[in-house]
């Protein structure tokens, strides 16, 4: 049995911990009586913690009922509520709009009142409608600005590579691009799946018109749909009649990255943009047609998104028309030391400097290391070396701290296996390699020659050491 010390003890951890949650949290008893009533709860409603402990809940918000209130209909009901909005004033006349998860609380089997978990909706309204204004502004801006109306900063040949089967993927997006229908693209973090759309869009017949991109998983899902649909005038208190990315993104393209991200029922309204070309706001009835091209992105394969039911699946069959996967940088072992080169090249001209290239020790390694973050970490390394580095040649000792913890740790796999003599040739041959491309800037026919080996025997080792 329990005694009265470690009771206390348990309710006050319990109330340490709920203090802590970045949430509002509302507990009443079965009599409607609030019982806990945390700080974030007290500041979405407006209030005091204490003109609120203690007492009825329709009494201090008075515009609530038996029905209208999540909490009590919770404990009539004995069944949860999730995610649902409420709009209520409190007892200063102030509005109050929260989205709120409600639960009985249970002792033997028995409601003995209700928690709430709320969010302040009021305050991520405004955040979005703000988002929406800022939008708003730039294709304003834009419109008026016939000089500057392609909004996108990157063109396909931005993307740099040496890699067969990845100048083969630029070719298809070049010719794709002429195209109306959706595209699916997918592929690792760092990879380049944003400069690879806005290139698709730069090639495309809408380069004159709007590129408006929105990160799926960057907004709460709550939100999501009056940002992308837009919101019809009186939809919910003060609202106004305001576009949608949709509207806004009319004649040109709009890009949803981390498209599994977003909510399965907002994919399903989705799905029907793409199949009617129409989109309704919310709170209207009545539907407006939309000339969008749409280009999604994930990060993770659409089959394992699917399986884990984050991607509806007719959505991907209807985004399939076109589908390009972005080929990960340990796959592309002869662009390592290529883009290497470049990106030194590049942050040269940014800082003033002269720095020449990277030692054989950092060659091996770089060819070594599996680029989790893939182009955007290989850039960003290679900014960090540049920034500190007072001599002409890159060494391990200018890496970033964790990229030295890494190679260490490269280095001591490596000596466990130092006999074997097929390894150490192949990562010769591979280093060899890559030194004649980065040497040759990528001329296939030139790094042959370097080797002096012919074109087609080159050819064949890139494409095998690439698997």
């Amino acid at each position: 049995m329990v005694n009265y010390q470690e009771m206390t003890m348990t309710s006050e951890i319990l109330g340490a911990i709920l203090k802590s949650i970045d949430e509002g949290i509302h507990v009443v008893n079965n009599d409607g009586v609030t019982i806990y009533y945390n700080e974030v709860a007290a500041k979405h409603d407006g209030m005091l913690v204490d003109e609120v402990l203690g007492k009825k809940l329709l009494d201090v918000f008075p515009s609530l009922t038996d029905k209208t209130s999540t909490l009590l209909k919770v404990i009539k009901t004995e069944k949860p509520i999730y995610n649902q909005p409420q709009l209520y004033k409190n007892i200063h006349g102030r509005d109050i709009e929260t989205i709120n998860t409600t639960i009985p609380i249970l002792v033997d089997n028995k409601v003995i009142g209700a928690a709430e978990i709320a969010k302040d909706y009021t305050r991520m309204k405004v955040l979005s409608e703000r988002l929406l204004e800022l939008q708003s502004g730039i294709h304003n801006k834009h419109s008026i600005n016939t000089e500057n109306t392609k909004h996108t900063k990157f063109t396909l040949n931005d993307l740099k590579t040496v890699n067969p089967e990845f100048k083969s993927i630029k070719d298809k997006a070049n010719l794709f691009a002429k195209s109306d229908s959706p595209i699916l693209v997918y592929g690792e973090s760092g990879t380049g799946k944003e400069l690879f759309i806005q290139g698709i869009h730069q090639n495309s017949l809408r380069a004159s018109g709007p590129f408006i991109a929105q990160n799926c998983a960057a907004i709460p899902e709550t939100l999501l749909e009056s940002i992308l649909f837009g919101t019809a005038k009186g939809s919910y208190t003060g609202a106004v009649e305001r576009k949608g990315l949709f509207e806004l993104a009319d004649g040109g393209t709009l890009f949803l990255d981390e498209l599994h991200a977003m909510p399965i029922e907002l994919q399903a309204k989705l799905l029907r943009v793409l199949e009617d070309g129409e989109i309704r706001k919310i709170g209207s009835s009545k539907s407006i047609s939309v000339n969008v091209r749409v280009i999604a992105a994930m990060n993770e394969h659409p089959r394992k998104a699917m399986e884990g039911n984050r991607l509806k699946a007719d959505l991907f069959y209807r985004l399939n028309v076109f589908t390009f996967s972005l080929i990960p940088l340990r796959e592309r072992k002869e662009d390592i030391l290529y883009l290497t080169h470049f990106f030194i090249q590049k942050f040269n001209k940014q800082l003033g400097k002269e720095i020449e290239g990277i030692d054989e020790e950092l060659e091996l390694a770089f060819v070594r290391h599996q680029w989790p973050g893939n182009v955007r970490e290989l850039k960003h390394t290679i900014e960090y070396m540049v920034n500190i580095s007072s001599e002409k040649i890159l060494t391990s000792n200018d890496l970033p701290i964790m990229f030295k913890q890494m190679m260490e740790g490269n280095r001591e796999t490596a000596n466990k296996n130092s006999l074997s003599l097929n390894d150490h040739l192949r990562e010769l041959e591979m280093n060899l390699i890559n030194k004649a491309i980065a040497h040759s800037g990528g001329n296939i026919k030139k790094a042959a020659e370097l080797l002096d080996i012919p074109r087609q025997t080159l050819q064949y080792k890139l494409q095998k050491y690439s698997k």
